[in-house]
């Protein structure tokens, strides 16, 4: 009993949230000793209708229970399961689970779905032979929890649900460096809106108690020249003295904005650095440099030219408000009128508006990376004679983002019409109550000017809040953008519970180790092998028979699915990742390099190496001799992945860069299968004092350059077929044999034509 404790208390659950009947429902179908480990519903039920059907999973029931109805609930012992299926239909799929002589289980759910139901699938099947449960309980969302509308990303942001107060809140973290500055600018906005107040009132002074008197011919007219001069004198002062505090408002804005910008792109930048293989898998490149660069600028302008007057205004709209109501309670309603229905006009409209300015980010996004995309493969476009179709695709994503922007424009353009519309009927009321009010004396001349002069300042910032919301709205989609990737979960580098292993001695066991890039189609198979230290294996089989997939898994790229893969006997996912990939060096079949100079990019591995050491791994990469004839030799710099250099001198670097980095684990992945038999020669000796000492995973085009390999390791489709030498292997006449056969049938074609 206790074992079986152990081993529950170890399972990965799959639950989804229930509540209501339908968890009544379920909890009535399990037994009080039952413990749901599996619980996930469909969204089709079993005639291909929308609704719900819910699959529950113990140690030993499935239960497969409708949502709607009083019965209908099917149960099956995990172990009469025989084989569980899932197969695409028309308009979505059906998971099967065939049982001993029973018609199977079926559940029908859409394509959307397909994500966790592999995880359903792969969990059913776990359970069935007995092994702990171990899913991935995190799968991406594709809909919003809230509102249930679909994401722009999977796993990604709602627009619609998320919080702008929330996401100012969170910008606004980023000044705490800066503090000093936040409170000079909130200072100087305070000091600057109450400039704005003031003159209004020193207007109603000249009237009243100036030009009135005049019109009148009553009073002293001495004394009233006097008290226009420091009216006058007090308006100008008034006037430097904003006009000074806008200077500093400005100012600070502009130092502080574009330092909260940098921070934000740092930490974005560093997340980027930071994140797993499997993020960039689901993402395209160019809607993350688009993320990087449009909209971090844009935010940046918001920050710079939006946000500060924002401030102002807040401020300038409450002490306007307050003088309103102070020099007349009555007539300031019919100024307020308007205001009301401006925020139910804006609460109806923007969030329409905000939807067309996330999707015209999402086509700018879409741009971005077909540009990138064709940039990067331009060669390969002109060698297809390809321009006037990349032309044609990127007129057709261009067309969809000038309609998205034509759409945005036409109903930004409705809204602020409509703003000026009611801002307009809220001057009339004014004119039309305030003098009524002024003939029947019940204000003065003066405190309506006061009045009128309110108004426009007020009815211009909240026809600027209008402007700002659009251009907010942006700035926040993309600040929304910026953080959804900052948010996202990093490898493990800091993990506190990761084992130190500053030296490994390289020795390498997989463990009934299973792994697929879609959870529902593994790539590997239960594979079982043991590379010694210091020992050289050859990986070997057809293209797609998942030999690059098995050094990812070494490199830790991405982690196994089911299973262990352990160096020097523990676990990789407990040694502390850093560590790990320190002392594995990889020499990849096209090899990447840097902009920068040669010796830069030898010692890419070994930050602040010597000189004597660069040349000196250049000299066994066999790379020093055409290094030093190039115009500035080790200095001379590399154009964009070094494309000023040939394909095998290009390859001599990256092999002279491990050579440098003295890894315990080199990974060799079709290190000389581009390039000609002379230039061959030399790397296959430069690999030759490269290995020496080290354990070496070799995948090589050519089979006969893993001739001196230790052991051969024989993959087809996911699975060890074949293990041995290269002596043994051909001598087996298995399928190392029948791969080498076809190897030399082909060059000996190649060499007839």
């Amino acid at each position: 009993m206790l074992i079986l404790a152990v081993f529950f208390e170890n399972l990965m659950k799959l639950l989804e949230p229930v509540t209501g009947a339908v968890e009544k429902k379920i909890r009535s179908a399990l037994l009080p000793t039952e413990d749901p480990l599996i619980q996930v519903s469909t969204d089709m039920d079993h005639d291909g209708a929308y609704g719900r059907v819910w699959l529950v999973a113990t140690a030993d029931r499935v239960l497969v229970i409708p949502e709607g109805g009083s019965d209908g609930t099917v149960e099956v012992s995990i172990h009469d399961i025989v084989r569980i299926r899932s197969e695409a239909l028309v308009g979505g799929h059906r998971l099967e689970l065939e049982r001993n002589g029973k018609p199977a289980i079926c559940l029908l759910y859409s394509r959307s779905l397909g994500e966790k139901f592999a995880e359903v699938s792969r969990g059913i099947e776990q359970l069935r032979k007995g092994r702990p449960l171990r899913v991935n309980n995190e799968l991406d969302r594709i809909r919003c929890d809230k509102c249930n509308r679909l994401l722009p990303v999977r796993g990604g942001i709602c627009p619609a649900c998320t919080s702008r107060v929330a996401t100012l809140l969170r910008i606004a973290r980023y000044l705490k460096p800066y503090w000093p500055s936040g409170l000079l600018l909130a200072v100087a906005s305070i000091l600057s809106s109450g400039a704005e107040l003031l003159p209004p009132l020193i207007t109603r002074a000249l009237v009243d108690e100036v030009l009135v008197p005049v019109a009148n011919d009553s009073g002293d007219t001495e004394a009233r020249v006097r008290l226009l001069g420091l009216l006058v004198l007090g308006l100008v002062t008034i006037r430097l003295f904003g006009r000074a505090m806008e200077w500093i408002h400005g100012w600070t804005a502009s130092w502080l904005a574009p330092r909260v910008t940098a921070d934000i792109q740092s930490q974005l930048y560093r997340r980027l650095e930071m994140l797993s293989l499997e993020f960039y898998d689901k993402r395209k490149a160019g809607a993350l440099i688009s993320r990087a660069s449009r909209d971090s600028r844009m935010l940046q302008n918001f920050l710079v030219d939006g946000l500060p007057y924002l401030i102002i205004n807040a401020f300038t709209v409450a002490g306007i408000l307050l003088f309103l109501i102070w020099m007349s309670w009555g007539l300031s309603v019919y100024v307020i009128l308007p205001v009301p229905l401006m925020m139910i006009w804006g609460t109806f409209y923007w969030p329409r508006l905000r939807r067309f300015f996330t999707k015209w980010g999402q086509r700018w996004s879409s741009l971005t990376d077909r540009t990138q995309e064709t940039l990067a493969g331009i060669r390969l476009i002109k060698s297809f004679v390809q321009e006037d179709r990349e032309i044609r695709l990127f007129a057709k994503i261009n067309r969809e983002v000038r309609k998205i922007g034509v759409d945005t424009a036409i109903h930004r353009g409705i809204f602020f019409a409509t703003i000026s519309f009611l801002t307009g009927m809220g001057v009339l009321a004014v004119w039309l109550f305030g003098g009524r009010e002024v003939l029947l004396g019940s204000i003065t001349l003066g405190t309506l000017m006061a009045f009128y002069a309110y108004m426009t300042l007020l009815y211009s910032p909240l026809e600027w809040f209008g402007q700002v919301n659009s251009w907010m709205s942006r700035a926040f989609a993309s600040a929304e953008r910026i953080f959804e990737v900052i948010d996202t979960r990093p490898e493990r580098y800091n993990d506190p519970d990761a084992v130190p292993m500053p030296e490994i001695q390289g020795s390498i066991s997989f463990r009934d180790a299973t792994f697929g890039y879609d959870k529902s189609k593994p790539v590997l198979h239960g594979l079982d092998f043991d590379i010694a230290a210091r020992e050289m294996i050859g990986l070997v089989g057809k293209s797609g028979a998942g030999k690059t997939t098995i050094i990812n898994l070494i490199a830790r790229f991405y982690e196994a699915d089911e299973g262990t893969i352990e160096v020097d006997g523990v676990d990789i996912r407990k040694i502390r990742l850093e560590d790990l990939r320190r002392q594995i060096g990889i020499v990849l079949q096209e090899p990447v390099l840097f902009s920068g100079s040669i010796a830069a990019n030898i010692a890419y591995g070994k930050p602040g190496a010597s000189m004597g050491e660069i040349m000196s791994a250049a000299r066994t990469a066999n790379a020093h001799d055409f290094i030093v004839t190039k115009p500035d030799g080790y200095n001379s710099i590399l154009g964009e992945k070094g494309i000023n250099l040939s394909g095998g001198e290009r390859q001599r670097i990256s092999i002279a860069r491990a050579i440098l980095h003295n890894p315990k684990i080199l990974i060799l992945d079709e290190a000389t299968s581009s390039v000609d038999v002379e230039t061959e020669t030399k790397i296959q000796d430069a690999i030759a004092k490269l290995i020496e000492g080290r354990t070496t995973i070799a995948i090589a085009h050519r089979l006969s350059t893993l001739r001196y390999a230790d052991r051969l390791i024989v993959i087809d489709e996911g699975r060890i077929v074949e293990a041995g030498t290269h002596v043994e292997l051909t001598a087996r006449r298995g399928t190392f044999h029948n791969l080498v056969e076809l190897q030399k049938e082909a060059s000996a074609i190649i060499a007839v034509h």
